[in-house]
């Protein structure tokens, strides 16, 4: 009489295997990002605007950018959510809820962008203006209550799994992922930003910024890298000012990479 109830349970999936899957599909995102880069002629700096994508295309670029930028850091809470499930296919809810909470910010991502490219192809001191306003947007950011709240939360995942276990239903994973995820990009949202000044798709600011942020989130001093970088930003919206091509996002003269033109 046992046996059939044993063949109706799966197996709890392991801190290894949550840790696996994490790990694979951030280095199948990279490697998709970067061949997308390559293959569009945006070398490793990217290049102004929406680089000529239409939203679908641009959302779904976006989609795959974040997953490399942004997947790992859900490593710590799929672990320990890990040890509550009874099957190892609801880390794929977890998983699917935290990445939609960002794929969904490339819809204003490609506002933004067309919005930012469209003044730097015309009017290069309002560019310049708004390259400064991303950086000094940021820093600031970097140094207010609410990104100190976020972090707390993305370092701390355990003092809130009590809230995300308690979710019932079909979607109860889709929305503990969603859940983790909204205080993520509150954690993250204002370094996203300079994507916008630096280029969409600009995969060297990608590396530097992925790093920054899993060093806030994983690393001992993270509390107090977070600050730091944000006066860093501010220092780096003062360069802007006196050189505009460091935010080649926004930056005329970025139009062509390597000869090629944008688009091309």
């Amino acid at each position: 009489m046992a046996a059939p109830a044993a063949r109706r349970q799966s197996p709890a999936p392991s801190a290894d295997t949550a840790r696996r899957l994490i790990h694979a599909t951030t280095l199948v995102a990279w490697i998709i990002t970067v061949a997308w880069a390559l293959r569009m002629g945006t070398g490793l700096w990217g290049m102004p605007g929406t680089m000529g994508l239409p939203l679908p295309g641009f959302v779904v670029m976006w989609a795959v950018m974040m997953t490399a930028m942004m997947f790992s850091s859900i490593g710590p809470l799929a672990v320990l959510y890990s040890r509550t499930l009874d099957s190892p296919h609801r880390l794929l809810g977890l998983g699917a809820g935290y990445l939609l909470a960002w794929a969904t910010t490339g819809f204003a991502a490609y506002v933004i962008a067309d919005l930012f490219g469209g003044l730097a192809s015309g009017r290069p001191a309002l560019a310049q203006a708004v390259a400064v306003g991303c950086f000094v947007l940021a820093g600031l950011y970097q140094l207010t209550p609410l990104k100190r709240r976020c972090l707390s939360h993305c370092r701390s995942p355990i003092a809130h799994l009590v809230r995300l276990i308690s979710f019932r239903g079909r979607w109860r994973d889709v929305r503990a992922g969603l859940h983790h995820g909204l205080f993520c990009l509150g954690c993250c949202w204002g370094l996203m930003v300079l994507m916008v000044a630096v280029g969409v798709m600009n995969v060297a600011a990608m590396v530097l910024l992925a790093a920054i942020i899993a060093a806030e989130k994983h690393w001992r001093y993270g509390e107090t890298l977070a600050p730091v970088v944000g006066i860093a930003c501010l220092v780096w919206a003062a360069v802007i000012v006196v050189e505009p091509g460091a935010a080649p996002g926004l930056d005329p003269a970025a139009t062509t990479m390597s000869g090629m033109p944008m688009g091309s």
